[in-house]
């Protein structure tokens, strides 16, 4: 199985140089990578490089924790949308999930669907699973379906694990086939890339592409 094209090249570490991102980016056009995904600092130098490649920009808002206003996670993403993001992986609140605060998980959602509404750009969803119960994750996938989620994303992977198994198997069976799922963190070979999407990922953030790519092809 080829998943060069469901790869999200991501790199957010808070040290990540100049040099590094352009090494992500020349890696992402070379393999045929979907995006790559970067702090919306690096955004301006993503968006640059790849420009006229088939790789998209994606940065993240709201990262890594989501616990910040619905007003200003809108306003994040209007932001990154105005430097050249064609893609927003937006963490939600996870502490208004825990509170059983769905009305406000919702309208945090709604205001940053419509900023990538029109086809200006694309919108996931991180849930970060981890720290979610079978329960609240249902409730996740039910309301990011009726307002229109792009992605779920299962996790930032600055959490205590990353994407599992089960988890995009819940996801899929909570979301039906109208949202795509993204699984991130912890997807450190071949093997397990295609483990997940054969549980139903269509996209997978990865740390490691170019490594994970060159192993697999090698053998």
């Amino acid at each position: 199985m080829d998943i060069r094209p469901l790869i999200d090249s991501t790199l957010l570490k808070a040290e990540a140089t100049h040099q590094d991102i352009g090494k992500l980016c020349r890696e992402a056009c070379q393999f045929g990578f979907a995006a790559v995904c970067v702090n919306p600092f690096r955004l301006p130098l993503v968006v640059k490089m790849l420009e006229g490649s088939a790789v998209a920009a994606c940065t993240v808002a709201a990262f890594p924790l989501g616990a910040m206003t619905p007003s200003a996670k809108a306003e994040e993403v209007e932001r990154a949308l105005e430097m050249g993001a064609d893609e927003v992986d937006m963490v939600l609140n996870i502490g208004a999930v825990k509170d059983g605060d769905f009305t406000g998980v919702a309208r945090e959602i709604n205001l940053a669907v419509n900023k990538v509404a029109k086809g200006r750009g694309l919108l996931k969803v991180i849930a970060e699973t981890a720290l979610l119960n079978r329960d609240e994750l249902q409730m996740v996938c039910r309301i990011a379906r009726e307002e229109g989620v792009d992605f779920i994303k299962t996790s930032t992977g600055f959490s205590s694990r990353g994407a599992s198994r089960e988890d995009v198997r819940l996801i899929r069976a909570f979301a039906g086939e109208d949202i795509r799922i993204k699984a991130s963190g912890g997807i450190r070979d071949y093997q397990y890339a295609v483990q997940l999407i054969q549980e139903g990922a269509d996209r997978l953030g990865v740390s490691n592409a170019a490594n994970l790519v060159r192993d697999y092809l090698q053998e």
